[in-house]
């Protein structure tokens, strides 16, 4: 089975590449939204990876109390110096509720219905698994967006 080691190697490249995307664009184009219906800035992006991360591993499988705005995440907007603060913050305290994890172990708390998760009973191991989901199909989307975004920085 997968290590704990392996499982943060890959949702930390998937942090880091949405980091980068973040930190390359910078503030204002970090908070650009492209002319899509419902279409996301990659700040926004960012900062809901972070709500599920801080939710599904620190309140579902780590037992933590865990606020959370999900649809605020969406319409976040800000400096993105913070922001990769978060991310510093939030890594370093999954890689302790990783380590901490019983994955065959049930959740610590029932998801609500719209958070969009996995419309199964879910272990700890794939609550987690959940995680590392959201994380690489976002970063992929936040590629997108860069291009698109960047693409009309430059024909404008």
């Amino acid at each position: 089975m997968i290590t704990d080691d392996d499982y943060l190697y890959y949702v930390d490249r998937a942090l880091d590449g949405m980091a980068g995307i973040v930190a390359g664009l910078g503030d204002r184009l970090a908070n650009a939204r492209p002319p899509f219906p419902g279409a996301n800035s990659p700040y926004a992006l960012l900062a809901h990876c972070l709500g599920v991360v801080s939710y599904w591993a620190g309140a579902l499988v780590a037992g933590r109390e865990v606020v959370r705005d999900r649809d605020g995440e969406f319409a976040s907007a800000g400096p993105v110096g913070p922001l990769l603060d978060s991310v510093t913050a939030v890594r370093a305290r999954l890689a302790e509720d990783v380590r901490a994890a019983v994955p065959a172990a049930r959740l610590r708390g029932t998801p609500p219905a719209h958070f969009l998760g996995p419309d199964r009973e879910l272990t700890q191991g794939a609550a987690l698994l959940h995680v590392y989901e959201e994380l690489a199909q976002h970063h992929g989307q936040m590629e997108i967006l860069r291009d698109v975004i960047l693409a009309r920085q430059h024909a404008g």
